[in-house]
């Protein structure tokens, strides 16, 4: 991280530099949290990068409802940043056939089956897709079932 920080200073590329700088304190303070006292593992800033890339796009949503395009475009430079450390997305064409095996698999039949989906699914797909796009998936394949 430190590297990437160095890189973007010289390249005097702000946007970065903001975001780099925002993850390595964001992992220091989970380091320093007391609860991983033994380091964190690759789950753990998988996750703590999730929740800054979520933090990020909502807040890019708000300012545009608020007509603030200079700061949506600030959110957005740093999750772009934030999006190059995490994995790549599943969009919706290939996710779905994966979501409609795994309710075979369940034997889940309709609607009143849709948290055991989605608590199999959340966690088979955890940083792999994003957990509404995997919620509606769910609920259009359960509808129709």
């Amino acid at each position: 991280m430190n590297e990437k920080i160095k890189e973007a200073m010289k390249a005097k590329d702000q946007a970065s530099l903001r975001a780099l700088r925002a993850i390595k304190a964001a992992v220091l303070v989970e380091k320093t949290s007391g609860k991983n006292s033994d380091g964190l593992s690759e789950e753990t800033e998988m996750k703590l990068l999730q929740k800054m890339a979520k933090q990020r796009k909502e807040s890019i949503q708000i300012y545009k409802e608020q007509k603030r395009p200079e700061l949506a475009e600030t959110e957005e430079e740093e999750l772009a940043v934030i999006e190059q450390f995490l994995p790549e997305q599943m969009d919706e064409s290939s996710l779905k056939p994966l979501l409609e095996e795994l309710i075979k698999e369940l034997g889940a039949s309709g609607p009143q089956d849709m948290g055991k989906v989605m608590g199999t699914a959340s966690k088979k797909f955890a940083g792999k897709a994003d957990g509404r796009m995997i919620s509606s998936i769910v609920k259009s394949l359960l509808q129709g079932s």
